[in-house]
């Protein structure tokens, strides 16, 4: 097959999957296209790479400049983003109050930035990472918020996942790259790298997942058929790529969160919270045990890596020691500029990294033991509130038990607490806490049309106001 008959193929595979998807019954927001562009577009390329007009980074020094094209397109993003969030006034200012560690953490970043060595560069990622927050309170704000994730999930892996399997197959100058000095291939899809391929596949094909079973426990044959065999597809796409990327990491967290999807799914298991204890806790152990505990490195070389899982090691001792700031940190996301990126390309020559490959690593190199406190208290609360969730809406708290579960394991191995990642996202759509309180400005519009249409509306908006507010849940 031709690559434009491919994508020919390709393109109508896609708009078939949202078809198979679609749910008519319920309506979300219009808005919610803001995130999922906003996730679109980090979770593959930046606007300019795709267009060709990204500069090449070949010194530490290029990393300060960045692309005007890209500033741009977030710039337009996040001021869409506010004056929707603007207009739900109200509902934002509840979700606000019910999450003052998310906050706190933000604020702190923000003061970061004072004793950054590059402050003006600083202010603007610390802008970026404010756009994930606002792209999450676009989707637990909407009139339907369980919705709106489901589609926001929904909507970038039906884009993501098939164009990342067209690319590799069909366009490997695009989807492939080589190691420039192994001249190893590695499959990297629509992203720039095959970890972030991995990351990537690991959020969308989990929520591919617990979408799959939620149609799979559909009562109605009729209404399961078309999103089983959507995200099935979605999944067998996934493990495709997981087989061809071969990310390690992203592999064993996909496998144990979406094992815990699936057996909190069992009716016996709904509403535990015992048992959601003792699964995250059994996992989370097994992780860090064979990560950091195994010092024969067995299990870590079962899955095809080496006990100092592919030389993490040698960087985290270095990056210890290179750190001059252990209870402040060096500014929000300023720990790889300038001089200090030039020391570490200098020792790592063949692998010029710009990240510590491990999450807690990551915010203690940028924020210091302060950074990680407030990390401490997001993840204890985060917890508590997804605990909340799953006791309230376990259809809903199981997808968020997943997310908080990739979060703790993830980051052992790969730096996830960054900004406008997908495991960051997912995160804080996760553990931010929604108020179970409705508002009259987020109930869905009256629609003036046909009668079928009207009475519709008209019984919905009836059937809120009967049962005196509606539920917030996620």
């Amino acid at each position: 097959m031709s690559p434009p008959l491919a994508t020919a193929v390709f393109a109508i595979g896609v708009l078939g999957l949202f078809f198979l998807d679609r749910d008519t019954n319920i309506r979300t927001s219009r808005a919610l296209w803001i995130p999922v562009v906003w996730l679109l577009i980090n979770g593959s390329r930046p606007v300019s790479v795709w267009l060709g007009m990204a500069p090449q980074v070949q010194t530490p020094n290029q990393y300060l400049d960045g692309s005007p094209v890209d500033r741009l397109v977030y710039l337009v993003l996040l001021i869409a983003g506010l004056i929707v969030l603007v207009g739900r006034g109200r509902r934002v200012l509840e979700v606000l109050r019910k999450n003052g560690p998310i906050l706190m953490f933000f604020f702190y970043c923000l003061v970061s930035v004072l004793w950054s060595d590059y402050p003006d560069v600083a202010f603007k990622r610390w802008t970026k990472a404010v756009g994930d927050l606002v792209m999450v309170l676009i989707v637990l704000t909407d009139f339907e918020p369980k919705t709106a994730f489901k589609r926001f999930l929904a909507r970038s892996a039906f884009v993501l996942i098939p164009a990342s399997v067209l690319l590799i197959k069909y366009y490997p100058n695009l989807g492939r790259v080589y190691d420039q000095w192994t001249w190893t291939p590695m499959i990297t899809g629509v992203t720039t790298g095959k970890n972030l391929l991995g990351m990537i596949c690991l959020i969308l094909g989990l929520g591919s997942v617990w979408c799959f079973l939620r149609a799979f426990r559909c009562g109605e044959d009729t209404r399961r058929a078309g999103p089983l065999l959507a995200h099935g597809v979605i999944i067998v796409m996934v493990l495709w790529l997981f087989w061809k990327a071969n990310s390690v990491t992203s592999m064993s967290c996909f496998a144990m969160a979406g094992g815990l999807i699936a057996a909190t799914s069992l009716p016996s298991l709904a509403r535990k919270r015992s048992v959601a204890h003792v699964l995250v806790a059994a996992m989370v152990f097994m992780a860090f045990f064979a990560l950091f505990l195994n010092s024969g490195g067995g299990l870590v070389e079962d899955l095809g890596r080496n006990a100092t899982l592919t030389g993490r090691t040698a960087i985290w001792g270095v990056l210890v020691s290179i750190a001059r700031h252990p209870f402040f940190g060096t500014g929000f996301e300023s720990f790889w500029l300038g001089k200090r990126l030039e020391k570490i390309w200098s020792i790592f020559v063949n692998d010029p990294i710009n990240e510590a490959h491990n999450g807690y690593l990551e915010v203690y190199l940028n924020l210091g033991w302060i950074g990680v406190t407030l990390l401490a208290l997001l993840l204890v609360t985060g917890y508590r509130n997804v605990l909340a969730f799953f006791r309230r809406d376990p259809d809903a708290g199981r997808i968020r038990l997943a997310f908080f579960l990739v979060a703790i394991i993830y980051n052992f191995t790969e730096a996830g607490f960054r900004m406008m990642s997908a495991t960051w996202i997912a995160f804080l759509v996760a553990t931010t806490a929604v108020p179970e309180v409705a508002t009259a400005e987020n109930s869905p519009p009256l629609v003036i049309g046909p009668t079928n249409r009207f009475v519709k509306r008209e019984s919905e908006r009836l059937h809120l106001v009967g049962a005196g507010f509606r539920r917030g849940t996620f």
